[in-house]
């Protein structure tokens, strides 16, 4: 029905906002079924999250609003700015953050932010926050199930604490990425047709092992609710708090820090709407209140002594709740490999200003950590293994000329005399996505750009018509008695148009398909810097850029020419099916079993 709604969604984004096309990523059956089916996931116990799923409903959202006015339909790049502005709604949703949507608007979702583009992410996210408020959803006056607020200051000797716990958010993250992958790739492998089964089996052996642990048994949301707390707030919840069961809570909490990343590995990637958020932090709420508790018994066995010295008497010194707060912060900025806009969503589900240097010196490590293993998001290598065209922020490439990338074998159009036969003979003889118009003259000057899709739509909605036939003329420029009614370029979506429009299309001079025709084309010279192409891919977002010199074509260049071009290296760089580890040992369980089926199913001889 939708099969779009499965997955995060913010890999896709990043690539739709970057000019990438994908017919349905953002329709109506999208967001239907996602919204229905996104409840049912989080309530099956699953450790998934629902906050990137919230971004894709949200973008959703905004691109079926925008489409409704011709002001943004008409207008690529407009429609792109509401889908940014729709993603800052829908992370200030998920965490109760309008802030921090801003900001991952700006830091994970779009290349070119300009100010306009803020103040509407402002604005979504302002509204959107303000309807939740106004909703009261858990009946608390909170706007998420795990906001705190702490009342006790940090010491300066907790920094090496903070410190460790920045390596785990980076040691995390480098982890999930990697397995998560070689997971992934498996699953594309052998699980490809099996989506239904996959997730029903996900979910029993996730209930199976969650039952025995009682920070498994309960949902994520719920669990770092407890997590987070001060033991003198309320937060003795199981005996969380009590000395005599600290060491057998710290082995639970151990144990369901090392369960909780196994089961996201193999869960995330699944065929349902699955977010990678609230798991991570969960994950670090676990390790990082682990942390907590230990030095919270190293000041208890040490009291006045040492670094525990300026604590003083009588009064609580260590918080473990805080440090399940910013092993959440950490392990949430290791996966995701985002900094600023974590310190403000954290930031604002404490409303403590004292954390803030504790949360930014754990971003800085976690954030050195992923740089020193060479780590992507999760988000950017989901794009790599799917093999979207997507320039990243960080791919350059200096003193090489576009002549050196493009491509000179062209299929291309003339301005007049092909008939209908001819163009249709090129389209079933190639599957390129457009085609360049050059002059009619010979000499090859660029006159304009038609794609695919748009010269397959005019041809089926006019052969319908009795005057069209195999020999029809082709006209793709206007001629000078018709340049005063050609004003703008049409789109499919323009369909204002209905069958008097294309029967208006038929002329003296044969069939007009130059309302189709881009005439306003990117072009660029052929010694042009190639850093200046991805510059412009990377703001811009065109699907292609013509090639010209002197006004002649000499050639085309894609996203997908730019990126064989740059990971075309002497070192080659193994796939993720070449690569060992967790996706060739799963690979070893797959052939057993099936060798142990299908001696199974054998008949027995006598």
């Amino acid at each position: 029905m939708a099969k779009y709604a499965a997955g995060s969604g913010i890999s896709e984004i990043k690539c739709i906002l970057a000019g990438f096309v994908m017919q349905g990523y953002l329709g109506f059956a999208t967001v239907v079924i996602k919204s229905i089916t996104l409840p049912l996931v989080i309530a099956s116990g699953l450790s998934v999250g629902k906050e990137g799923p919230s971004v894709h409903v949200a973008c959703c959202i905004g691109s079926l609003v925008a489409g409704l006015f011709k002001k943004f339909s008409r207008s690529q790049g407009k429609m792109r700015d509401i889908v940014t502005a729709a993603s800052a709604a829908g992370v200030a949703v998920a965490f109760g953050s309008p802030i921090g949507g801003v900001l991952f608007s700006i830091e994970e979702m779009s290349h070119g932010f300009s100010i306009k583009t803020m103040w509407r992410s402002f604005l979504c996210a302002l509204v959107a926050t303000v309807t939740l408020s106004a909703m009261n959803p858990f009946r608390t006056g909170k706007l998420v199930l795990f906001q705190i607020t702490y009342d006790r200051d940090w010491h300066f000797f907790e920094i090496m604490f903070y410190v460790i716990l920045g390596i785990f958010g980076g040691l995390y993250g480098a982890f999930m990425v990697k397995f998560n992958l070689q997971v992934a790739a498996f699953r594309r492998k052998h699980l490809a047709n099996h989506g239904v089964a996959e997730a029903v089996t996900l979910a029993t052996l996730t209930a199976m092992i969650g039952y025995f642990n009682r920070f498994l048994r309960m949902d994520m949301t719920s669990s770092m609710a407890i997590l987070f707390r001060e033991c003198e707030g309320g937060g003795n919840v199981g005996d969380l708090c009590q000395t005599p069961a600290q060491w057998q809570i710290t082995h639970s909490l151990l144990l369901a820090t090392i369960i909780r990343t196994g089961l996201v590995v193999i869960s995330y990637g699944c065929k349902v709407p699955a977010g990678i958020f609230v798991p991570s932090m969960a994950i670090g709420a676990t390790f990082g209140r682990m942390i907590g508790i230990l030095v919270k018994a190293m000041e208890r066995a040490h009291p006045g002594h040492g670094i525990f010295a300026v604590c003083a008497p009588d009064v609580p010194c260590i918080t473990p709740g805080t440090y399940a707060f910013l092993g959440a912060a950490a392990a949430l900025s290791g996966v995701m490999r985002i900094t600023v806009t974590v310190v403000v969503i954290m930031f604002e589900l404490t409303g403590a200003l004292n954390y803030i240097l504790p949360t930014m010196i754990v971003l800085l490590v976690t954030k050195a950590v992923g740089d020193f293993l060479g780590t992507n998001g999760i988000a950017d290598e989901m794009i790599r293994f799917n093999g979207f065209p997507f320039l990243e922020k960080e791919d350059h490439a200096y003193n090489v000329s576009v002549s050196a990338v493009m491509r000179t074998e062209m299929h291309t159009l003339v301005e007049s005399g092909m008939n209908v036969k001819q163009v249709e003979d090129l389209l079933e003889a190639t599957n390129v996505n457009g085609f360049p118009i050059e002059s009619a003259d010979g000499l090859r000057h660029i006159i304009g750009y038609i794609g695919r899709t748009e010269l397959r739509y005019v041809l089926d909605r006019t052969k319908k018509m009795p005057r069209v036939n195999d020999d029809t003329r082709c006209q793709f420029v206007p001629r000078d008695s018709e340049h005063s009614t050609h004003s703008v370029s049409f789109g499919i979506e323009e369909e204002a148009a209905g069958t008097s429009f294309f029967e208006s299309a038929l002329s003296e001079g044969g069939l007009r398909f130059w309302p189709w025709v881009n005439l306003v084309r990117c072009c660029l010279l052929s010694q042009l810097s190639l850093e200046i192409v991805m510059q412009l891919f990377k703001r811009m977002g065109p699907r292609v850029i013509l090639v010209e010199n002197h006004g002649v074509l000499t050639g085309l260049v894609t996203v997908k020419d730019v990126l064989k071009f740059i990971v075309t290296k002497p070192a080659h760089e193994l796939s993720w099916d070449d690569r060992g580890g967790l996706d060739g040992l799963l690979e070893e369980v797959w052939t057993w079993a099936t060798e142990n089926i299908h001696r199974t199913n054998l008949p027995a001889h006598p």
